[in-house]
């Protein structure tokens, strides 16, 4: 059975926003495609936003196919490490934030 891709609902937010396109949209509904038979992790949300939302120096947002250290990233309103991190599955109406806590100075 092929599972289809699952919306979610992704914000960005302490200047993760300006990595893309412009107007810099802080809120996104994003459909993020299923590997065939399983749903997507947090891992695919990555890959997709990498793919086809960032649109320069993806180097402050990934570093490898991790995110970058220095943002934050909440899903449902908690922390990622206390769900899993890359490897959360992700459901239909999930809420995934990145939040960059680096600022210049």
């Amino acid at each position: 059975m092929v599972v289809p891709s699952v919306p979610v609902m992704v914000e960005f937010g302490g200047g993760t926003e300006l990595l893309l396109a412009p107007p810099h949209e802080k809120v996104h509904r994003v459909d993020v495609p299923s590997n065939g038979s399983s749903l997507p992790d947090v891992r695919a949300l990555v890959a997709h936003i990498r793919e086809h939302m960032i649109q320069e120096r993806e180097e402050l947002f990934v570093e490898g196919d991790r995110v970058r250290p220095g943002i934050l990233v909440l899903i449902n309103d908690s922390d990622w490490e206390l769900e899993g991190e890359m490897d959360y599955v992700l459901q239909p109406g999930d809420r995934v934030v990145f939040i960059s806590t680096l600022h210049g100075g």
